[in-house]
């Protein structure tokens, strides 16, 4: 689909008009559009929010610039939300309230959950795979894995380049916001929000003044564990990402936390 799109815009020559375009190369627009409600002036701009560095060539640009700017629009818009609705809250909670809302895990679910995916250009063999294993992942946590999936993040930056590409159309931070919202239901708010599980457990050892420590050995075998006051509590396997293992070790290690230690 997205060598389509492509196909549909002749480069910055045709930047308001499709030009030679056929019906079915139109339609594809128009369906990106439509996902979107909201009609582009400067059709252009579509190809770059959509062009991943590994496609460009001398007719295209990446969707680098538009991402970066789209970034700092949806950081602004959603905490500007949050304050407006809780006015009385602390910095704090507001703060990881925003970071649950636009980290890459959420912003790719909204990729998938719109389709927007199947309009990215990109030669990167093994990328459809990777979208697949996360769509697939994503049945398993609803909402949020917080930090339990490993997340092709081209789906959130194609998510931030389009952002950018409408306020670069239309210059009102107004109307992205307008049109970008409805995209990112459900939104995450304070009564559904949850902690990261390296957040949560080292909260959980402050609390009780209890000495935290790793074992990293992701380089040998994939694996990272957590000890604490000496007692092996969890560990957590990956095969690709030592990250993703760690916050599946947290996440074990909190499950038996009060095995050891008692309820907090």
């Amino acid at each position: 689909m997205g060598s389509q799109l492509s196909n549909a815009i002749d480069g910055k020559d045709n930047t308001k008009t499709i030009g030679s375009a056929d019906l079915d190369q139109l339609m594809e627009i128009e369906s990106l559009e439509k996902i979107l409600n909201y009609k582009f002036k400067d059709k252009s701009l579509l190809l770059k929010a959509f062009t991943d560095a590994s496609y460009v060539d001398d007719k295209s640009e990446s969707y680098e610039l538009l991402e970066l700017l789209g970034d700092s629009i949806l950081n602004m818009g959603i905490i500007y939300d949050f304050i407006k609705l809780y006015p009385k809250e602390a910095p704090g909670p507001l703060t990881k309230l925003r970071a649950v809302n636009v980290d890459t895990e959420k912003l790719a679910r909204v990729a998938v959950n719109h389709q927007l995916y199947s309009y990215l250009r990109h030669k990167k063999p093994l990328l459809e795979e990777q979208i697949l294993e996360f769509v697939e992942a994503m049945e398993k946590y609803p909402l949020h894995s917080n930090g339990l999936l490993k997340v092709p993040k081209v789906l959130a930056d194609i998510v931030e380049s389009t952002i950018g590409a409408i306020f670069m159309d239309c210059n009102s931070t107004e109307t992205v916001w307008k049109v970008i919202k409805p995209l990112l239901e459900p939104i995450i708010h304070l009564d559904k929000m949850k902690s990261h599980p390296m957040t949560e457990l080292n909260e959980m050892c402050q609390k009780r003044n209890l000495k935290l420590t790793s074992k990293d050995t992701w380089e040998e075998n994939q694996t990272y564990c957590f000890h604490i006051e000496d007692k092996f509590v969890g560990c957590g396997h990956h095969p690709v990402k030592k990250e993703t293992a760690r916050n599946f070790a947290a996440k074990n290690a909190i499950d038996n936390f009060a095995k050891f230690f008692g309820d907090l």
